[in-house]
């Protein structure tokens, strides 16, 4: 790859994750702190994330892959993002927040499919290159949140300022940025396969006949199931740490992505020296010890007890979601793959954090107390749902041996 190639998708990475954790960890504290949301609003603005996945499909199949180049497709959702970015800042109440915020994640979500493709396109050897670009987008993530706490936007002073409106035209100016940056991107047509592919296939709804396998269907509906729980950490997390007074509450939250970064690179010892269902085992019971910690930790004494719960990110989405692509890509066949990896997808992003964002905000809701929460009652709700999740897949799923770096685990 030329040097030059290679620096323009590490920065279009970097500002494609810049920007989604630049307002999306805040977002509930926003929700909270400007325009007064209750659980079940703030459940609605984030279920627009799941609406934004389930649509996306459509809109890369319909369009990206059939008329448009993916750079430019790009480059006209990130620019449509920016404006509605802007219009999201200065939102008076939720009722004119919502439609903004839905629009937006219609227009962003297909865009992590789309840098995607941008960058594979490129790539000559993707095993070896696609991890050293895709590291930027992490760290992109990780900045945002860091800028947030040293600019103070997330401090009870700036809460109180309603500072946190900055977040949105922080991310509109990077997302301007970025779509200007895009029609520079490498042309990227779509290619005859994209082309020739039905919609059933780009949607990943042609890789439903692999849920005949009961070990597939077992693990199709843990993943459903264990995204309940998920919810409830992007949904709440921030506001949680916010209202019990943490400092740096967002900064502190990068460390999840630190964590994420350094148990991807631990993932392949687990998958060989313990299996696939023991290693997604790990990130299920992650979770619901992650949650007990939060439960029961506090900003003093006990603080470091939310700072490893934060840590915990890494096992959490590595040793399941990374390792559940892994066996998905084993149980699909040569031509199958990409459709099984959309149906996942579908599945997780879709359907399940859709219902999780409902029930994390019925369940946050029943716990208000004036204008606090008991944040213990309702850390132990998606804990104790994990640990049933946990013991249905340990009970239902078979073990079995899928091929992984050329060995059996």
């Amino acid at each position: 790859m030329k040097p030059l190639v290679r620096i323009q998708l590490s920065l279009m990475m970097f500002l494609e994750f810049f920007i989604w954790g630049g307002w999306f960890v805040t977002l509930g504290t926003f929700l909270g702190t400007n325009l007064e949301a209750t659980g079940a609003q703030s459940a609605m603005a984030f279920s627009t994330q799941s609406w934004g996945a389930i649509i996306a499909p459509f809109v890369i199949g319909l369009i990206a892959d059939k008329f448009f180049n993916a750079e430019r497709i790009l480059g006209v959702l990130h620019l449509i993002g920016a404006f509605l970015m802007y219009k999201m800042a200065y939102a008076e109440d939720f009722g004119v927040f919502y439609p903004y915020v839905l629009g937006y994640m219609i227009a962003y979500m297909p865009t992590l499919a789309l840098v995607n493709s941008v960058a594979f396109r490129q790539m000559k050897n993707p095993s070896k290159d696609f991890g050293f670009i895709r590291v930027f987008g992490t760290i992109g993530w990780i900045l945002a949140g860091i800028l947030i706490s040293f600019l103070g936007w997330d401090s009870q002073e700036g809460l109180g300022e309603g500072l946190l409106m900055n977040t949105f035209l922080m991310t509109a100016v990077a997302s301007a940025f970025l779509g200007i940056f895009s029609f520079f991107l490498p042309k990227t047509p779509p290619n005859k396969t994209e082309e020739n592919a039905s919609l059933m296939e780009k949607t990943g709804l042609s890789a439903i006949t692999l849920l005949k396998n009961k070990n597939f269907l077992i693990f199709f509906v843990s993943s459903i199931l264990i995204c309940i729980p998920l919810a409830f950490y992007y949904q709440n997390a921030n506001p949680f740490l916010t209202e019990i007074g943490m400092t740096n509450a967002t900064a502190k939250q990068a460390l999840g992505q630190v964590s994420e970064v350094l148990f991807m690179l631990l993932l392949p010892v687990f998958l060989l020296r313990f299996g696939i269902k023991k290693t997604l085992l790990f990130g299920m019971i992650a979770w619901a010890i992650r949650y007990v910690l939060f439960a029961y930790g506090n900003a003093d004494e006990l603080s470091f007890m939310l700072l490893i719960g934060i840590a915990l990110h890494g096992v959490c989405y590595d040793f399941f979601f990374v390792s559940g692509q892994i066996y998905t890509d084993s149980k699909a066949g040569a031509s199958n793959k990409s459709a099984a990896q959309g149906l996942i997808t579908l599945a997780t992003y879709g359907v399940g954090m859709l219902i999780g964002f409902w029930v994390a905000g019925q369940i946050t809701d029943n716990y208000l107390v004036g204008d606090l929460h008991n944040w213990e009652k309702i850390w132990i709700y998606p804990a104790g749902f994990a640990v049933l999740v946990f013991v249905f897949f340990l009970i239902a799923f078979k073990n079995e041996k899928i091929e992984y770096k050329g060995e059996k685990v």
